[in-house]
């Protein structure tokens, strides 16, 4: 018995050490781009990283960062970018979904098993003959061409609106088709109203995803008055060296917004998760 509560009291040491440790390393890093975003030029280049500023009062580095970069205009062709996007997805993915979940045909569990198979593939080798396609459509360099790259097939949306139908009764179906209602009409005026959890969790996560876009930004926009809020921070690269003290105040900058639309739309993220992982 005493060999069992040692086991369980080590157990649970090991545990909290364990979290202790990936908290840490998880923190250190915004720590220290907090620091760095407060810093002068002259302070950051003679202290340390883990060194406190002298002040938090000191703003400069937010004013170069927003003007110089031109992050207003970063943030407009993000908006827009969202706006299109996240609406487009939700639409072509749920429709999707609702076909292989309501409409039983030669097919079905290949096309599923494809989806599955498609998110296997790592996206970085699939990038020259996209830019190929996006080269032979002339969408290089147009905000129109990142959005529909942007619009692809969303597998991880898709599944979750898989779950979603799979707890819709399909009585719920049967009963308007009855009363006269079309496959369109069940689905716009019956079925998706019902889908706002999973159509906020899908909301969330793919607009993290799209606000912190890098790579195709960066590849597709090249020019300045296509840039998003992630490429906007380029700017304070360079071969001689980068200005992290500018670009950690960028970063916060960029960090505000999804901050706070996550704070006041977790519930419904966390809440769209978990209906979706029960059946019933």
């Amino acid at each position: 018995m005493k060999k069992k509560n040692t086991k369980l009291l080590l157990f649970s040491v090991f545990k909290y050490v364990m979290l202790i440790a990936a908290s840490i390393v998880a923190i250190i890093p915004v720590v220290v781009c907090v620091f760095t975003a407060f810093k002068t030029e002259e302070e950051y280049q003679s202290t340390s990283a883990l060194m406190l500023p002298r002040s938090f009062l000191y703003l400069e580095n937010f004013k170069v960062a927003f003007t110089k970069a031109n992050m207003l205009r970063g943030f407009l062709n993000t908006a827009l970018v969202l706006v299109v996007v996240l609406t487009a997805s939700v639409l072509i993915s749920s429709m999707i979904a609702y076909v292989l979940n309501r409409f039983k045909f030669i097919g079905n569990g290949l096309i599923r098993n494809l989806f599955m198979f498609a998110a296997l593939l790592p996206g970085i080798a699939m990038q020259v003959t996209i830019y190929e396609i996006m080269n032979s459509f002339h969408l290089i360099n147009h905000l129109y061409g990142y959005m529909i790259c942007l619009m692809g097939t969303d597998i991880i949306s898709i599944y979750i609106f898989l779950q979603f139908f799979e707890n819709l009764s399909t009585s719920l179906d049967e009963s308007a088709i009855i009363d006269g209602c079309t496959y369109f009409g069940v689905f716009f005026k019956i079925l998706l109203p019902l889908l706002k959890p999973a159509i906020m969790t899908t909301l969330v996560l793919k607009g993290v995803g799209v606000y912190n876009e890098y790579y195709a930004a960066n590849l597709y926009l090249q020019s300045k008055e296509l840039k998003t809020i992630s490429t906007a921070l380029y700017t304070f690269t360079g071969p001689y060296g980068s200005q992290y003290n500018y670009i950690c105040a960028g970063v916060l900058i960029t960090i505000i917004p999804i901050l706070i639309i996550f704070i006041v739309f977790q519930k419904q993220v966390y809440g769209g998760l978990a209906s979706g992982a029960v059946k019933g």
